[in-house]
């Protein structure tokens, strides 16, 4: 379970509900109809731009924003470092012993391949495959919340409309006029909510958690790149926690191709 999401969601609902039981009742601002337009019309939209297999997986999206496998990039180093000191001792085919250690399922299938006889360029455009295969498999989810957050805020205006021209088209009553605006507006609020508290936010966490996950396979990649190669173990880690280092943003020195580490530059 994600507590940040969790925990954000939690505190958004609760700081709007608390500053409206502050000032108002929660009657003031339910309106199924205004829900209607807003949540419905939002939907038809996502299925009139999006094919019905694609907005049939946004729930399995939905899940995985809660859900987070804890990943450890440095200890997946630290494993394909092992099995580059197997396979320098006893040849790549030694890699078989490892094979039911490995958790990461990518790099378990990166190094079956390479027990398996196939030759580094097969591997490499298998695997680099796949990261395609899930890079476009995250973007067309991510796209997806992305347009409902743009799509809830225009309906949102769309009830907004329909309330206005039902409140201008009769007058008559003026008593009524200001109870009538309230409601027309709500749809307005709901799409604001609806888009800035779940949709963008839900947006922006799935883009990270594919760039996260990309740069866990593109490790693995050049892990196995290394390893068929029978590069010194201490220079592969070198080389693959700098580039972790340098993604995370922290000072890490460069590698000069010849396993030592020049300092960072000040």
């Amino acid at each position: 379970m994600d507590i940040a999401t969790l925990a954000g969601i939690v505190a958004g609902i609760g700081l709007v509900l608390i500053s409206i039981l502050m000032n108002s009742g929660l009657a003031l601002f339910w309106s199924a109809p205004s829900a209607m337009i807003v949540i419905g019309g939002t939907m038809a939209a996502i299925f009139i731009a999006f094919p019905m297999n694609e907005v049939v997986k946004v729930m399995g999206l939905f899940i995985r924003v809660f859900m987070v496998k804890k990943s450890d990039h440095y200890q997946l180093i630290e494993s394909m470092v092992d099995v580059c000191n197997v396979a320098r001792k006893g040849g790549v085919l030694a890699i078989e012993s490892k094979l039911k250690d490995i958790d990461n399922e990518f790099l378990k299938k990166g190094l079956e391949m390479t027990v398996d006889g196939k030759d580094e360029a097969t591997v490499n455009a298998l695997l680099k495959r796949e990261i395609k295969q899930i890079q476009k498999s995250h973007k067309d989810g991510w796209e997806i919340f992305n347009q409902m957050g743009a799509f809830a805020p225009a309906f949102g205006m769309v009830g907004t409309l329909i309330g206005l021209i039902q409140m201008l088209a009769d007058l008559s009553d003026v008593d009524s006029v200001g109870p009538k605006m309230a409601i027309a507006l709500i749809t307005t609020f709901y799409g604001a909510v609806m888009s800035n508290l779940f949709f963008i936010p839900m947006t922006v966490k799935l883009k990270r958690r594919s760039s996260t996950e990309t740069l866990e396979m593109n490790l693995v990649l050049e892990g196995i790149s290394y390893i068929r190669k029978g590069v010194n173990p201490r220079f592969m880690k070198d080389v693959l926690e700098n580039y972790l280092d340098s993604y995370h943003g922290k000072k890490a020195g460069k590698d000069d191709g010849k396993g030592d580490k020049k300092p960072a530059k000040k």
